[in-house]
């Protein structure tokens, strides 16, 4: 039916009578593609009718008008307004009728990120946008270039829980590259206000060894708290790079990041004095960088080394020994490290009160409790999961022309 629609009115009508069945409005989208100029002429008079459209009933003809009468620059007192409008949509909405247009809804959904972000209320963006993400997702493998402002506002809101929630999530279809680089970098740093440091550590190194043809700031900004990272949670850093890292990162991210490098150096050392210099000398740069906490858990995180190493060579220590052997400024100072690598269950142990001695003792887990084996298992069935997706990849990639082509050559 190819109606010649002369004006919005006409389409508000269509947009009425077509969102029925899958048939109807798979009709109506034809029919709003085809007025995109309609859309753009009309843009100024057509916020006013929304109100004659159901978001949920109409949701792919409100989108369309949405999208056309939110394209136009808004100033800050008007902001407010549109992002209540846009949240309302995005919750509202029909998830099988926006995924018909899925640049249209991205688009909207952007704007509301934008509008947020002048307002200078990340929270208020948080739960539409993750709303907004799993209605346009088809599956919870799926990327979507709206990840990456979720997890920002989640970020700057310091909401961390939700974003949490989202990198759980096993990823294998990805819409851009920048939404990866950019989705494991918020990532990481949500997963570093956690202490979630494993985590941390597997999103950053995502970043560094992910494919890429030039270096961005993004990668070198997540290389430089992957060494910090490393030394936090794995207590080193080594600075050769696995082997399917892109060559262009291995040849350029060390020369932007030496003083992070220096300091994994000292930290090696295991001289506390030694990483002190290193930090004050390159504290400028530590801060202006925003890493400057991260590195005196660095520095935190050495006397605890240190106190580890002691429990491999002594079964009992007095805390003034320990003091002096980790340089610590008294025993009064090794007390409260011990008991919170105690109680993080770092180290096992007990302090005597009566003569100030710590007696170290082996780890009591011995993995045979229920609540173990269903961890194991767990993970067990995980790999599994990720073993079977990994093989059905591979043969459809040794399926996939193009794939053929490049590598015929």
């Amino acid at each position: 039916m190819n109606l010649n629609m002369n004006s919005v009115e006409t389409l508000v009508a269509q947009i009425h009578g077509l969102s029925g069945s899958i048939s109807d409005i798979n009709q109506l989208h034809s029919l709003l593609k085809q007025s995109e100029d309609l859309f753009q002429s009309e843009s100024t008079r057509l916020a006013p009718l929304l109100t004659e459209l159901d978001p949920f009933m109409h949701s792919l003809g409100y989108l369309y008008i949405l999208d056309a009468c939110t394209s136009a620059p808004i100033s800050k007192e008007q902001a407010s307004e549109l992002v209540l409008s846009i949240a309302r949509f995005i919750n509202l909405c029909a998830a099988e009728q926006i995924r018909l247009a899925p640049d249209k809804f991205t688009s909207v959904c952007k704007r509301f990120k934008d509008q947020v972000m002048l307002l200078e209320d990340p929270m208020q963006g948080v739960a539409p946008m993750l709303t907004a993400i799993r209605k346009l997702q088809l599956s919870s493998e799926h990327l979507t270039t709206l990840h990456p402002d979720f997890l920002l506002f989640c970020l700057l809101a310091k909401c961390y829980k939700p974003g949490l929630s989202i990198l759980e999530d096993d990823i294998f279809d990805v819409d851009q590259p920048r939404d990866f680089f950019l989705y494991c970098y918020y990532g990481g740093m949500i997963c570093i206000g956690q202490k979630k440091f494993s985590k941390a550590l597997e999103l950053l190194h995502n970043v560094v060894t992910a494919p890429m043809s030039i270096l961005n700031a993004i990668v070198v900004e997540a290389y430089k708290k992957y060494i910090l990272v490393s030394l936090i949670h794995v207590g080193q850093f080594s600075i050769s790079f696995p082997k399917y890292t892109s060559s262009v990162a291995q040849r350029n991210l060390k020369n932007f990041s030496q003083p992070y490098l220096e300091l994994a150096n000292s930290y090696g050392a295991g001289k506390i004095s030694e990483l002190e210099l290193c930090v004050q000398a390159h504290n400028e740069k530590f801060e202006f960088d925003k890493n400057l906490g991260l590195v005196k858990q660095v520095v935190s995180c050495m006397y605890k080394r240190n106190i580890q190493r002691l429990t491999q060579t002594y079964l009992t220590l007095s805390l003034q020994d320990i003091a002096n052997t980790v340089q610590l400024n008294s025993a009064k100072e090794a007390e409260m490290h011990v008991l919170q690598m105690i109680q993080d269950g770092e180290i096992y142990a007990t302090i005597n009160q009566k003569d100030g001695m710590v007696r170290f003792l082996e780890d009591p887990e011995q993995y045979k409790t229920c609540e173990m084996i269903e961890r194991i298992d767990s993970s067990i069935q995980r790999i599994m999961m990720l073993s079977r997706k990994l093989t059905d990849m591979d043969e459809q990639l040794s399926c996939d022309p193009l794939y053929l082509a490049k590598v015929s050559l």
